[in-house]
C-alpha cells in the first residue's frame, strides 16, 4: 500500500534525522543553498500569480512547488530540520555539537541560496541596474520588505511579538508538510501531503525564515527603506526563533512522541 501509517512515520523520522545529522559541511551546503533558492523562486512565482489574478490564495496555491521539489529531491531546509534534527539529540542518537553544526550549515546554505537568487533576480528585473523601471512583482516585494521589518519595529516589543508568533504558526505548518511526505511511498502521493500545510502557511501570510532570507534583501535591493539591522533584528532573528518553536514543539515533539513506541526490552534467567 501507498499509506504509511503515523506510527511508521515517527520511526521514519528519527532515521531521518540521524541521517541528516551524518551529511558532510559541503552536502548541507550545496542542498541548503538549492533550497534557499528554490523557495524564492516559489515566492517570485507566487508573487506573480497574485498580481495577475489579485486573488492572494491563487499564489498560496503556486508557492508549494519550490517545496515539494526539496522534498522529492531530499535537500536540507533549515526550518524542516527544526523539528527533526533535536529529535535526534534527544533521543541520544548524536551530541549537541553535532546538531548545533548541522542547523549551522544549512541554516548558512539557506541563506546563501536565497540571497544569490535575490541577486539573480535583480540583476535580471533591472538589466543590471541600467532600467529603473520595476513591475509589480519587484513593487510588491519593496512593500513585503518593509512590512515585514519596519512594519513590526513601528509597534515596538508587540510588534516583534507577533512576527514571532506568526513565525512559530508558520513552521508549525511547513514542518507537518515535512511530516505528513513521509506518510507516503508514491512521489503524487508526497507531493500532495507535503504541499497541503504548506499552502495553509502562504495563504495565512505567516513567517518563514528562509522565505524572508528572500523577499527581505530581495526587497532592499529594489529600494526598500530597510538596513541591514532591520532585517536581521526586526525580523530574520525572531522569526527564526519563532520557527525553531514552532516546529520542534508543535509538529516534531508532539507527532514523534506521540506515535513513538520505545523497543521492550525483554530479560531471561540463566
Amino acid at each position: 500500500m501507498d499509506y504509511i501509517s503515523p506510527k511508521e512515520v515517527a520511526g521514519a523520522m528519527m532515521n531521518t534525522a540521524v541521517y541528516k545529522s551524518s551529511l558532510p559541511v559541503k552536502d548541507l551546503l550545496i542542498r541548503g543553498a538549492l533550497s534557499g533558492a528554490l523557495l524564492a523562486i516559489s515566492v517570485t512565482l507566487a508573487l506573480l500569480a497574485t498580481s495577475q489574478t489579485g486573488l492572494g490564495l491563487v499564489g498560496a496555491f503556486v508557492f508549494p512547488v519550490g517545496f515539494v521539489i526539496i522534498v522529492i529531491l531530499g535537500l536540507e531546509l533549515v526550518t524542516g530540520s527544526f523539528s527533526l534534527v533535536p529529535l535526534a539529540w534527544f533521543e541520544g542518537k548524536i551530541n549537541f555539537k553535532t546538531m548545533a553544526n548541522n542547523l549551522f550549515w544549512v541554516f548558512l546554505g539557506n541563506l546563501v541560496g536565497s540571497v544569490l537568487f535575490a541577486i539573480l533576480f535583480w540583476a535580471a528585473s533591472t538589466e543590471t541596474g541600467q532600467s529603473s523601471q520595476l513591475g509589480n512583482i519587484e513593487h510588491s516585494l519593496i512593500l513585503i520588505s518593509e512590512k515585514k521589518t519596519l512594519g513590526y519595529s513601528a509597534h515596538g516589543a508587540a510588534g516583534l511579538f507577533s512576527g514571532f508568533v506568526k513565525a512559530v504558526l508558520c513552521n508549525w505548518m511547513v514542518c507537518m508538510g515535512v511530516v505528513m511526505s513521509m506518510t507516503s511511498k508514491s512521489t503524487l502521493g508526497k507531493i500532495l501531503a507535503a504541499g497541503i500545510p504548506i499552502f495553509i502557511f502562504f495563504a495565512l501570510g505567516y513567517e518563514h525564515a528562509v522565505v524572508n532570507m528572500f523577499v527581505i534583501p530581495a526587497g532592499m535591493m529594489f529600494g526598500a527603506k530597510v538596513t541591514i539591522s532591520d532585517w536581521w533584528l526586526c525580523n530574520q532573528l525572531i522569526v527564526t526563533a519563532g520557527n525553531i518553536v514552532g516546529g520542534l514543539l508543535f509538529t516534531g515533539m508532539a507527532i514523534y512522541y506521540t506515535y513513538h513506541q520505545k523497543e521492550k526490552v525483554s530479560t531471561s534467567q540463566n
